[in-house]
């Protein structure tokens, strides 16, 4: 059966020479709050990740991404934050910090810290200070006197609207000023046109890292500058047409506040203090950006000719385009966009869940948990997983009442499922006991999901095979040379069936199969991959899948069960060599 067409060329992942630690590494999206609570009180706390980090090692990851543990009131769950130096207490202090990153360094695990750069709680001392216009912190924040409006009023100096809706700008009373906040009120945004905000940004990234942490995931970074004043206001942004809802932030283009070109700077400014750092002791410090923005400029915090960026800037390719109707010829589409659009000498990445989209089983297919997570640990490079993902938990549905992420509060009892990001917050589920195992406490800060009794990580560790199970065979397999070094070559065999292969030159290949129709498909590999033997092991499937791993079927004839994924493996023979004659 002849391949529908090549969709990619083979392209050269890397050479058998060692890789650096981060170059083919699995990471691991800790939410402090939902992981594990130590203390009782119903709030996940630093010393829970510290008693599961064996855990992540086992389930094979490399780095543990932490979502934000700064000190903060926590209107937006840590994203507001008041000390930059300081641990939220209810996740522990200094001490707890430093006990978890002496356990992760005892494991082999590098902690990535969540820098939120774009704002600080307006709690935060420097907004006190520079609200009474104390030097040096006046300008630390974006301030504008207003414009004259009805009836000499002042109104704010542009029409931008705010990410969680309505006016951007919030009248200060104290300095009788307009302060921006492209986030909540209580977020407002640093200055980084100030040389000031710039190094003390710097500051607070040296004091993690020397307190050991291995890198940092920089948080909203196409947020970080908006335009610049031109006489006396800021220019508006023209009307998208996509909503009549003036206080949505849909009802506005953002060509000024949003992408501007001197965010681009700042990220390789940062780089350039991390390989401080990384040339001490020769073990790379690395940054992840996350950019929910147009592909090229995506790309661009990659760095350019005379400077590097990140390391990791986050492919949002398959988790924004991608959903439950996605056919393999979707999915082909955006892995090959983002493979084509990649550097020379740059790594790839794939991110297909976190704490602010829907979770695979729930947005993409219940019944789609194990092939996505075969996709995820089989194509190339730097793998990305939300916690909870690796045991397939799903979203949990939570009354407008009991909501308390401020994304959908700031909306309306008809449209909060929209924008609510708590379904996808819930506590890890462990196990079947009280609170899915998560914490002590009478009430956690938001309930375990419905499922967990039949859903947790006991349960599945003891099953003869489950998600669990599964994800752990990938995360080993994926250490292995094939996945570590293979090229990567794509072919779409129908509408609903892709299979690429990996291979590596005197070691052997592995061609992984996605079967995105929910029916059985007859696999016929003969015309998408030349040379291929009778028969091939499998190394891993999904659920769905009756044929046991390890038994070997044939690439020309197998029938695929649907909404499923397979791993195929053909070793190359090992060569013989010649004896010495004494």
């Amino acid at each position: 059966m002849k391949a529908l067409g090549l969709l990619l060329a083979i392209i050269l992942v890397g050479s058998c020479a060692s890789l650096d630690w981060w170059e083919h590494g699995n990471f691991y999206q800790v939410y402090p709050r939902s992981f594990k609570d130590s203390d009782g009180d119903g709030i996940g706390d630093l010393d829970g990740i510290t008693q599961n980090l064996a855990y992540l090692k086992e389930i094979g990851m490399d780095g543990v991404w932490l979502s934000p543990i700064f000190k903060s009131p926590m209107r937006d769950f840590g994203y507001d934050i008041s000390s930059f130096y300081e641990i939220q207490p209810e996740y522990g202090d200094l001490n707890s910090f430093q006990r978890l990153a002496n356990k992760a360094k005892e494991l082999g695990l590098r902690l990535i810290l969540d820098f939120v750069p774009n704002h600080t709680s307006d709690l935060h001392e420097h907004f006190n200070l520079s609200v009474h216009r104390v030097e040096p912190y006046t300008n630390y924040y974006i301030w504008h006197p207003g414009v004259e409006g009805p009836n000499g009023t002042r109104v704010p100096p542009s029409n931008w609207i705010s990410v969680f809706r309505g006016s951007a700008w919030e009248w200060n009373d104290i300095r009788k000023e307009f302060y921006l906040h492209q986030f909540l009120k209580e977020q407002p945004d640093l200055n980084y046109r100030n040389p000031a905000v710039v190094e003390e940004m710097k500051k607070v990234l040296r004091f993690w890292l020397d307190r050991g942490v291995g890198g940092f995931r920089v948080d909203a970074v196409a947020y970080m500058f908006e335009s610049a004043e031109v006489n006396g206001r800021y220019r508006d942004e023209p009307l998208s047409r996509a909503t009549d809802d003036p206080e949505n932030p849909a009802y506005l283009i953002h060509s000024e506040t949003f992408d501007q070109p001197e965010t681009y700077n700042i990220i390789y400014q940062w780089h350039s203090l991390l390989e401080e750092y990384s040339a001490r002791d020769n073990n790379t410090r690395i940054m992840m950006t996350e950019a929910y923005t147009s592909l090229p400029k995506v790309i661009e915090f990659f760095g350019n000719k005379t400077a590097d960026g990140a390391q990791i800037p986050f492919n949002f390719q398959l988790i924004t385009n991608l959903n439950q109707n996605s056919s393999a010829a979707d999915f082909a589409k955006y892995v090959n966009i983002w493979l084509k659009a990649l550097p020379k000498g740059r790594r790839s990445n794939w991110v297909l869940g976190n704490h602010d989209n829907g979770r695979i089983g729930s947005r993409l297919g219940k019944n789609k948990i194990d092939l996505y997570n075969i996709a995820l640990q089989t194509l190339p490079d730097i793998a990305v997983t939300y916690y909870g993902e690796e045991i397939g938990m799903l979203d949990q549905w939570i009354s407008w009442e009991k909501s308390i992420d401020p994304a959908g509060c700031q909306s309306s009892p008809e449209t909060y499922t929209q924008y609510s990001r708590d379904p996808v917050r819930t506590p890890m589920q462990w196990n079947s006991r009280k609170n899915a195992g998560f914490s002590q406490a009478a009430q956690t800060w938001l309930p375990a999901a419905d499922n967990y009794k039949r859903l947790n990580v006991f349960q599945q560790s003891h099953a003869k095979k489950s998600h669990l199970k599964i994800f752990k065979q990938l995360t080993k397999f994926r250490k292995g040379p094939i996945l570590s070094h293979g090229d990567f070559q794509m072919r779409l065999i129908n509408k609903q069936l892709v299979a690429y292969k990996r291979n590596l030159a005197g070691v052997g290949y592995a061609i992984t199969v996605l079967n995105f129709a929910r029916y059985p498909q007859h696999l016929n590999l003969t015309g998408a991959f030349e040379g291929l033997p009778r028969r091939m092991k499998v190394e891993i499937s999904s659920l769905q899948i009756p044929t046991p791993d390890g038994s070997m079927v044939s690439p020309h004839h197998y029938r695929l069960a649907g909404e499923s994924g397979i791993v195929l493996v053909h070793e190359y023979p090992k060569k013989k060599v010649a004896g010495r004659h004494n």
